[in-house]
């Protein structure tokens, strides 16, 4: 078994933040369930995950969360319509083969989305890529280049052009400067960009140009 107590990555701290009370949430990606988890008993979520990995959709079962195995890609064109509150995609977009259609997909099937990723425009990336030419291996992104399960830079910056490009609307955000290896964090208003490791994102469709 294994234990859901200890405190939530500070992104997923914001995240459980925004869901509301009672909602119906569907994470994608979700992992050894530690969000799923804190949002049923803090929450009363009704709560249900997708996890590719079958030894983490294990353990989730095993700790009573409902955690269906599979590519969420392919999984999520199974939903009907807003059949969700909410669609969580935490530290997971820039893995994602198309983020235009995992994004057109979430807001199809939650009426809300809340999105978190690394922010490769954090000050100490730049700062090696500009001293070293090679590509950064820092502790916010410990992956050499041929074994990183990313598959897109982006930053914030990125994210909030790529909103309008989209088509979506950014409701909220928050950027974190994470550290303690990420289990601590705290919040960056000022230059987020240059100075916050991540961000957070609550999305929903834009009626003036609406993403689904």
């Amino acid at each position: 078994m294994i234990t859901l107590q200890k405190p939530l990555r500070p992104d997923l701290a914001v995240i459980a933040n925004w869901v509301e009370p009672g909602a119906k949430v569907l994470d994608l990606g979700c992992g050894q369930g530690r969000l799923l988890h804190h949002l049923a008993q803090h929450k009363q979520v009704d709560g249900t995950g997708i996890e590719i990995a079958e030894a983490k959709v294990a353990r989730c079962i095993e700790e009573g969360l409902a955690v269906l195995q599979g590519d969420i890609s392919k999984e999520v064109l199974d939903y009907p319509d807003n059949a969700f509150d909410f669609v969580i995609l935490s530290q997971t977009l820039q893995q994602v083969y198309d983020p235009a259609g995992m994004i057109r997909e979430m807001l199809r099937i939650g009426k809300r989305g809340i999105v978190s990723l690394p922010n490769f425009g954090y000050w100490a990336v730049r700062l090696q890529l500009l001293a070293t030419g090679r590509a950064p291996v820092t502790k916010h992104l410990p992956y050499q280049w041929h074994n990183t399960p990313n598959i897109r830079v982006m930053t914030i910056k990125d994210f909030r052009l790529f909103s309008q490009e989209a088509g979506f609307l950014i409701l909220r955000e928050s950027f974190l400067l994470s550290g303690n290896k990420g289990l601590t964090g705290r919040t960056i208003r000022f230059l987020p960009n240059l100075r916050a490791t991540s961000g957070v994102f609550l999305i929903t469709g834009s009626q003036k140009n609406p993403a689904t």
